[in-house]
């Protein structure tokens, strides 16, 4: 039985690794066939504020986030921290690393969650690897794997740069590393719909999260709008409870 079940773990556990190593190189393609360096365009450097409407466990609860995003050619940065109301800070993440052909190239990603440790998921670029602190588990990089962090300017940078990749109906693979694992993640391309802001609404591209009927995964849905550099002007994060967080753009301030 002991067997048995090794073998079964280890069978899923090869699976998995396949699946990941599919879409990282699905993803390079789609890059590589139409992008080089020189025409990746992402966002320009801006700080982003955020307010917070969430529903967890039936109770509501507000805050307020703010975003700094750093554009600097070869290299960025993105650091969060968002906070509610009664409870302070929440949460502080970043991520950092360069910008290479296939767009954004994480090397280190952190996360401090409420009254829990902060963890560390780490690319080496020179053992090819991604790492964690919270976990063993280790990947291997192909390019253009993402972090939880990077992945949504992943996507605002192919937005700007393959405008062709970017419209309704299309689906854009990438691998995204959390706190102790990755995953082959598939984002959908929806319809533009209006979201309202402080100045006035805009029209934003949907992007959705493909998850599988039945699946206990978290739901993400990222709003872009093309008329403020294609920044998220609405992120919405749904579990299979139902509970949810949704941040909607507030202020838009662009670095000198």
């Amino acid at each position: 039985m002991n067997r048995f079940v090794s073998s079964s773990l280890l069978s899923r556990a090869l699976l998995r690794a396949l699946l990941v190593c599919a879409a990282s190189t699905s993803h390079i393609a789609a890059f590589a066939q139409t992008a080089t360096k020189a025409t990746l365009n992402p966002p320009p450097s801006a700080n982003l504020d955020y307010t917070i409407n969430a529903n967890q466990k039936g109770l509501p609860l507000n805050g307020s986030a703010v975003l700094h995003w750093t554009n600097s050619k070869d290299k960025y940065a993105i650091s969060t921290e968002t906070r509610a109301m009664l409870l302070g800070k929440i949460l502080e993440a970043k991520s950092e690393g360069a910008i290479d052909a296939s767009g954004l190239a994480p090397a280190t990603s952190t996360e401090k969650r409420y009254r829990k440790d902060a963890t560390t998921t780490t690319f080496n670029r020179e053992t090819r690897r991604i790492s964690f602190s919270a976990s063993d588990a280790s990947y291997p990089i192909k390019g253009g794997e993402q972090d939880r962090n990077s992945v949504v300017w992943q996507l605002a940078t192919i937005a700007r740069s393959l405008p062709a990749k970017f419209k309704q109906g299309a689906s854009i693979p990438m691998v995204v590393a959390g706190q102790k694992d990755a995953d082959p993640w598939i984002f959908k391309i929806g319809k533009a719909e209006t979201v309202k802001t402080p100045f006035g609404d805009l029209k934003a591209v949907k992007v959705s999260k493909v998850i599988k009927d039945g699946s206990k995964e978290q739901k993400i849905d990222i709003w872009f709008a093309s008329s403020k550099e294609w920044y998220p002007v609405r992120i919405r994060f749904t579990e299979p409870s139902g509970d949810f967080i949704e941040q909607t753009i507030s202020k838009i301030t662009p670095q000198s």
